[in-house]
Parts: C-alpha cells; sequence; structure tokens
C-alpha cells in the first residue's frame, strides 16, 4: 500500500471510471448515425451512464464542431454544468475555459477556443436574445430534461421554434425513463405515429435510444413506524451503516442548507465517541450555495480507513454523479418552489417527493457495487405518493419567464407551444406583476426601455426594476452592492460549530434598524474596503470570503450590463455608518426597494420578531421560506405604508 501511496502523492486520483467502460461506449457508433440522420435524438440512460461527459466528446471527435460551430449542453442546475465541465476538461486534456467552458449566471468560463459548452439552460435562453436562432450551434444536447425546470420547458419551446428554420441543427434530449415518449411527441409533432413500432414513433423526424446504465442490485428498506424526526433518524442511521455495515460511502439526502449543516454538525459530534480505533467518518455538504471548489470536494476519494458521507439536497439525485457511494438515505422531502397566484408569493416548501425521485435516490446506490437505501418513511407512505414530480411551469412565479418570451419575441404567450401549458392564473398573475412594474404597456407588449432592459439584467424583475430606478433615487451605486449580496442567496455569513451567540454579535457589528438589505450594504462596503486583501478579517467577523468576492464579481457585471444601456454608474463609498453615504440617506435606498419589492410587503406584527417604534411595521422582503411548520421571510426592510400607495398605486388600494 506505501508504495501506491508515495506514487499518488503527485497525481489527481481519477473521479470517474475510464470512459471505455461507461455504458454508453458501446452505443457510441449508433448515437452519432441517429444524430447524423434525425434532427432530434432522445437518450434514455440512468444518471452515471457516461451520457453527459462522453456524447458531447463523440460529436466533437465525430467533426460537429467543424467550421466554429459548437456544441451546448444545458443543465437544470449550476452545480452540474461546472462540475461536469470541469471532468471533460480533465479527460480532453485541456485547461477549463479552453475548449471545454461553462457559462452559468455571472460565470462565464469560455473563451474563443470552446467547442463543447456547458450551460445553464436559463443562460442559453439568454444566448437566444443576442441570436434568436442560436446559430453558433450545431448540436444543443438539453440534459435531465425530465427534471422540467421553468428554463428547460421553456427552451424546449423555443428549440421546437428554432429547428424549423435551422433544418441542419441536431437536438439531443436526454432524459430518464418516464418521460421519453413525451418528449418525442412534442418535437414530432404531426409526424408522431402512436401505432408505430417502438422504433419509428418520430416518424422522419426523431429517435428514442436508450443506453441501459450499468446498475447493480440496491435492496430498499422502509421504516416500520414514521419518524417523528427525520433528520434525527437520519443522522442514527449513519451511524447504524457506519458501525455494522460494510466499507462504502453514504449519501443523505436531505432538503435545505439549514438541516444539512444541522446534520453535519450532530455526526461529527457524536463521531467523537466512536472507538479511537474505528474507522473515522468524514461528513461533506452539497447544495447549490457552495462555491465550486466546495462542491469539488464531494468527489474526492475518502483518505485510507475513512468513510465519507455526503449530505446533500436533490442536486445529487440526478445532476451529479459521486463514485463510491453504497449506501443511500432518503429522508422522502425535497424542497420545491410554490407560488401562491392569490397572495403572489414564492414559498420554497419542504413537500414529500415523487416515486419517479425515490427510485432515482435509491439508484445511486448501485453505482460501484450492490448497494442499500434506506428509506426514512413506511412502505404505506411510498405507494401514496405522486408518480412524478409537478412540472415547474406549473407551480412558479412566471414574471421573469413571460419577459423573457416577450423579449425573445415570442407576444402571444398562450400561443406558445409548452410541453406543458402553464394554468391561465398564474400567466395572468405574471402579466400582473410586469404591469405593475412598469415591464409591459396596456397592451401587454414590453415596454421600451425599462421593460426589455429588465428582460436583459440577469436578475428577477423585482430586482431589475429597483436596479434601473436606482438613478432617480441617487443610490445606484449601493443599490448595485445590494443586489450583487442578496444574489448570494444566504451565504454572506459562515455559522461556525454551534456558536450562535458569537455569529449573532458579529451580524450586529454591521446591523442597521433599517433591516437587511442596509446591513449588506455595509458588509459589502466594509469587505471592499478592509476585507478584500485580508480573508482574516473575514474569519474573525464570521463573513464568508469566498460568497463576497463573488459578490464583487456580480457587482462588475451588473453595473457593466447598466453601462451598455448607457447609464453611468458614480461610484460613492459611504463613510458614516448607518450605511448610506453623506450623499444618500437610507430613505432613498428604502424608497428606491419599495419600486420593486411592493407586491413583498407585508404588516410586522407587534411580537417581538423585531424592535418596533409603532404598534406596526410595514417591511418588504426578498422571499418566504417554509420549513416544517416555521414560516419565514428573508431580507427585509423596513419601509413607511405611504411608500406602497406613491410606488404602486394599480397594486394597492387604500381600504
Amino acid at each position: 500500500m506505501a508504495s501506491e501511496l508515495e506514487l499518488s502523492s503527485g497525481y489527481i486520483p481519477a473521479l470517474y471510471k475510464p470512459a471505455a467502460l461507461l455504458p454508453i461506449a458501446r452505443h457510441k457508433k449508433s448515437l452519432l448515425y441517429l444524430v447524423e440522420t434525425y434532427q432530434v435524438t432522445i437518450v434514455v440512460g440512468q444518471t452515471g451512464s457516461g451520457k453527459t461527459t462522453q456524447l458531447p466528446q463523440y460529436l466533437d471527435q465525430a467533426g460537429w464542431c467543424e467550421n466554429g460551430k459548437s456544441i451546448a449542453v444545458t443543465q437544470p442546475r449550476r452545480v452540474a454544468a461546472t462540475t461536469v465541465a470541469t471532468r471533460v476538461a480533465e479527460e480532453m486534456r485541456c485547461k477549463i475555459g479552453e475548449e471545454v467552458g461553462y457559462s452559468i449566471r455571472f460565470e462565464d468560463v469560455t473563451s474563443a477556443a470552446t467547442r463543447i459548452k456547458f450551460l445553464t439552460d436559463g443562460m442559453l435562453l439568454r444566448e437566444a436574445l443576442v441570436d434568436p436562432l442560436l446559430s453558433r450551434y450545431s448540436v444543443i444536447m438539453v440534459d435531465e430534461a425530465h427534471e422540467r425546470s421553468l428554463s428547460t420547458d421553456v427552451l424546449l419551446g423555443i428549440l421546437k421554434k428554432i429547428m424549423k428554420k435551422r433544418p441542419e441543427l441536431r437536438i439531443i434530449i436526454s432524459s430518464a425513463t418516464l418521460q421519453a415518449e413525451d418528449f418525442l411527441r412534442f418535437f414530432a409533432g404531426d409526424e408522431y405515429k402512436p401505432d408505430a413500432e417502438p422504433a419509428d414513433l418520430g416518424g422522419s423526424i426523431g429517435r428514442i435510444i436508450s443506453l441501459e446504465g450499468r446498475m447493480y442490485p440496491v435492496d430498499t428498506l422502509f421504516l416500520e413506524n414514521p419518524a417523528e424526526d427525520y433528520v434525527e433518524r437520519a443522522i442514527k442511521t449513519v451511524f447504524d451503516i457506519h458501525t455494522q455495515e460494510s466499507e462504502g460511502d453514504v449519501l443523505l439526502f436531505l432538503t435545505g442548507r439549514e438541516e444539512i449543516d444541522r446534520a453535519i454538525q450532530l455526526i461529527s459530534e457524536r463521531a467523537a465517541n466512536l472507538n479511537p480505533n474505528a474507522p473515522s467518518l468524514l461528513t461533506l455538504p452539497l447544495y447549490a450555495g457552495l462555491t465550486t471548489d466546495q462542491q469539488m470536494y464531494v468527489f474526492e476519494p475518502a483518505p485510507e480507513n475513512t468513510r465519507k458521507v455526503i449530505v446533500s439536497t436533490n442536486i445529487a439525485e440526478a445532476s451529479v454523479t459521486i463514485d463510491g457511494i453504497v449506501y443511500v438515505i432518503d429522508c422522502g422531502f425535497a424542497k420545491l418552489r410554490a407560488y401562491n397566484p392569490t397572495t403572489g408569493i414564492e414559498t420554497l416548501t419542504a413537500v414529500p417527493i415523487s416515486r419517479a425521485s425515490a427510485t432515482q435516490r435509491a439508484g445511486r446506490a448501485g453505482r460501484t457495487k450492490p448497494g442499500k437505501c434506506f428509506r426514512l418513511y413506511t412502505q404505506q407512505t411510498y405507494e401514496q405518493l405522486p408518480e412524478a414530480t409537478v412540472p415547474e411551469i406549473q407551480r412558479s412565479n412566471l414574471a421573469p419567464i413571460v419577459m423573457q418570451l416577450k423579449a425573445l419575441g415570442i407576444d402571444n404567450i398562450v400561443r406558445f407551444d409548452f410541453l406543458t401549458s402553464p394554468p391561465a392564473e398564474l400567466v395572468i398573475r405574471a402579466f400582473e406583476l410586469l404591469y405593475s412594474l412598469g415591464a409591459v404597456d396596456d397592451y401587454a407588449k414590453l415596454t421600451k426601455p425599462m421593460g426589455t432592459r429588465m428582460a436583459e439584467l440577469a436578475v428577477d424583475p423585482m430586482m431589475g426594476k429597483v436596479l434601473l430606478a436606482a438613478p432617480s433615487f441617487k443610490c445606484l451605486s449601493e443599490i448595485l452592492s445590494i443586489a450583487a449580496m442578496v444574489s448570494l442567496q444566504g451565504t454572506v455569513w459562515v455559522q461556525h460549530d454551534g456558536d450562535k451567540k458569537a455569529a449573532e454579535s458579529h451580524r450586529r457589528k454591521f446591523a442597521v434598524e433599517e433591516g437587511d438589505h442596509l446591513t449588506y450594504l455595509n458588509v459589502y462596503q466594509a469587505f471592499v474596503t478592509k476585507g478584500k486583501k485580508d480573508s482574516k478579517w473575514c474569519r474573525d467577523h464570521l463573513l464568508n470570503y469566498r460568497a463576497l468576492v463573488r459578490a464583487v464579481s456580480i457587482r462588475g457585471q451588473l453595473k457593466r450590463y447598466l453601462e451598455r444601456f448607457g447609464i453611468q454608474v458614480e461610484e460613492s463609498l459611504s463613510t458614516r455608518h448607518g450605511g448610506a453615504g453623506a450623499t444618500t440617506s437610507p430613505e432613498q435606498i428604502q424608497r428606491c426597494l419599495t419600486t420593486g419589492y411592493f407586491a413583498h410587503a407585508a404588516k410586522m406584527q407587534p411580537d417581538g420578531t423585531f424592535k418596533t417604534n409603532r404598534k406596526a411595521d410595514w417591511v418588504i422582503f426578498h422571499e418566504i421560506m417554509q420549513t416544517g411548520s416555521k414560516t419565514y421571510i428573508r431580507d427585509v426592510t423596513k419601509i413607511e405604508k405611504s411608500y406602497l400607495l406613491e410606488y404602486a398605486p394599480e397594486y394597492y388600494r387604500v381600504t
């Protein structure tokens, strides 16, 4: 063993199997034949079959990148776009950003040399704003299409339009088993032959090809009685596996960052009581808010005599494949967005997963050898789960998508060819919000310049409006910083093990009475003046250095967008404590935020949730989260009720 270790010290261990061993390898010829012959190829394969990493390389070798063309591969999640691109660059022995690159919101790692580009489906939609026929791509592969994210669904509709105008364009849809025929029926249209042999369903338009993944058998175990607290039960299961089962890593599915942090903390506290001679446990988180480097840790093989426990959201269900997993623990829930059209509020709520998701999760255990899946729910509960997850387009705030479709020149949203049509109520609400923000006019056309600019900014319509309104409130520099901080999605602070008091006192150093947005502004300004060159300063104040570096880069990009519109940004670093400089008062910022977030206004009840000067304060907020029985709102700023009537008279009527 020693000689092997000495050898490997200078090498990076391979994250994955040699490409020749992947299930996809023996289908290479037929895949290339189908792509050559038909406009649409639906590839059905288990996560882990190699489709995402190998297919783009086969296409590149077969000449699809000649004459300056390139291949786009879209992913529903940022984590997948970055990790897969890193992996493929490694296999092609190039630096990431050269022949292989990726593009996610606020981060573009590509160059003129890039032939294979991984990107989120949202980013490909943004490219269509500039190049409506996506003419630089010879092949567009929509990966994990069965996840049915909002952007995936819209992208499929756009591609169906483009393919009629570009007969040479090739479209590849990769999906889990259930939905392949739905996708083919969608693209083939009148050519679809429901009575034909499975091989000919798609007429002259397309074909389905199935790559069976190498799956080892997975034993599925259910609880006899429902768990009262699934996080507790999951941790007990981790230790049961660790003390009773043979070697192999564990993948634990929970619903969100707070749960994951809690679980990791509890596991490490209890691991301290293990027999010192027993193998040790290494716990690693995996969720969307982590930086790319932090996400890459989960792929590294565990050190000797150590069992790796990865605690993940449903990202690991389909988007990324982690080798070495033998045990899966499935809590049975996932956080899903749900938009309530009556209140106009979008919540992130933990809801029971579908049976399709449960099957996906269990399958993660049988990749390298036979595995086990521990489901923290009863068989009876499983049988009552919905068959598949409701597509996002049927449960989301559609304002961003409606705005994007309008900007793409698709005026009749109702007639747009969706894979699944959104409920009329959601479309109407989207138009109401966009109208009250000033993005569309009485004829539901995008306003110029406001609406077209909002569509071009890479932020949600409410924040877009705030950024574009900021010059008239003379607080653009401050709003840019706030917008960059809000887009970090709550990763600004580092929570150290169990030390909530310390964290609170550090937050208070930056906190201002007006609320979170101005507190963010203080943190940002302090970071730019003190912490940027000194990561120790961040550690001392429990601030996430990497997240704040990202905020600086996001701010720079938002600033470039505005400069492209001809809006000049006068930089003003505020001096006085309290958030705003001599030229800008907190009130200007509060008013400016209200112009975009008036639909997210709430009246705070005087029950100690807030220090109140009066009976009740009005606030605007960024989003609402629900965990279990608790509902809380995030990123809150106090405002005066009169601002609501002033900036959104159509939206609010005084009764």
